[in-house]
């Protein structure tokens, strides 16, 4: 496993997520968060996001 990767929890929150993507929390809301594509995980109200689903996201994502 990435080393970068241990730094993160299981489910990370907004913020978390933007981080590891290495982008702002407003452009995450506004390129990544807005789109149905992404999986998340409900705790109570509040979004959670794995790391294996951001790298998914990202690479489906990608320009060829």
């Amino acid at each position: 496993m990435n080393s970068e990767v241990k730094k993160f929890p299981l489910l990370s929150t907004r913020e978390m997520a933007a981080n590891f993507l290495g982008i702002d929390p407003t452009s995450f809301d506004k390129y990544v968060r807005s789109s149905d594509e992404l999986k998340r995980f409900m705790v109570g109200k509040q979004e959670r996001y794995t790391i294996n689903e951001l790298e998914k996201f990202i690479v489906n994502h990608s320009i060829h």
